[in-house]
């Protein structure tokens, strides 16, 4: 079912139509450990590690159309007209003609072996554990982020999730997600999959930020965040 829901991911085009869219842990003693932590993190050594933003390769993406406008288009074609019925057919009566689509992110969870499945509501509440997750040393694990898309289409949403340790960058992964189009419930995303390091001096309290850009580089989501990794 989540397949049926999700728009296939596509390379990026010189303009934005239908045709490119086919087919909580509570409170610890953790939370004074992170703040310590964190009183350690340079924030100008940190942006200066970061590398250049995905995509920064001179292309330039051509411009918004309306959704409502494709949706008029080519109604004289009747394969192409049930084909946006299938796709849109029921969020046509909601569209206003805004050109610029809306991508707000629900939860982040995280998928890992031998321990159930974790989910934070976004935004993070002013009460929640700084940690938002416990991962055990060489384990594997992905990161499932739980978003909606409304108005238009969003081309080639792509993430990057970079991690420090007591101010020193560990590791950083990109990737992309794909190009949705809009629809009335949230799509279900799991990013790659990921181990965790092994050892007396991998365990510990770590600072992540995890960042969503589309092909227009707008930035949809940028989420700073703690976990930790314990001894198996």
């Amino acid at each position: 079912m989540e397949g049926d829901r999700r728009a296939e991911a596509g390379s990026s085009s010189a303009s934005r139509t239908l045709r490119d869219v086919l087919g909580s842990p509570t409170e610890s003693g953790d939370d004074a450990l992170v703040h310590e932590r964190n009183a350690e993190l340079d924030e100008e050594e940190v942006e200066g590690e970061e590398d250049e933003e995905v995509g920064a390769d001179g292309f330039v993406p051509g411009p918004l159309i309306p959704l409502k406008e494709q949706l008029e288009k080519d109604k004289d074609d009747e394969s192409l007209r049930r084909w946006k019925e299938k796709l849109l057919g029921c969020l046509e009566g909601e569209l206003n003609g805004q050109m610029e689509p809306e991508v707000t992110f629900h939860s982040i969870g995280i998928v890992s072996e031998g321990c159930a499945e974790t989910i934070t509501p976004l935004p993070v509440a002013d009460n929640q554990s700084c940690v938002l997750f416990i991962l055990k040393e060489g384990s594997q694990y992905r990161l499932k982020l739980t978003f909606s898309v409304k108005h238009n289409i969003v081309s080639g949403l792509t993430y990057s999730n970079t991690v420090w340790k007591k101010g020193l960058q560990v590791d950083q992964r990109k990737g992309m997600l794909g190009t949705f189009a809009p629809q009335r419930g949230p799509y279900e995303h799991l990013l790659e999959e990921e181990t965790t390091p092994s050892g007396s001096l991998a365990r510990g309290i770590y600072l992540a930020k995890l960042k969503f850009e589309d092909d227009d580089k707008r930035c949809h989501l940028e989420l700073d965040y703690y976990f930790e990794i314990k001894k198996r």
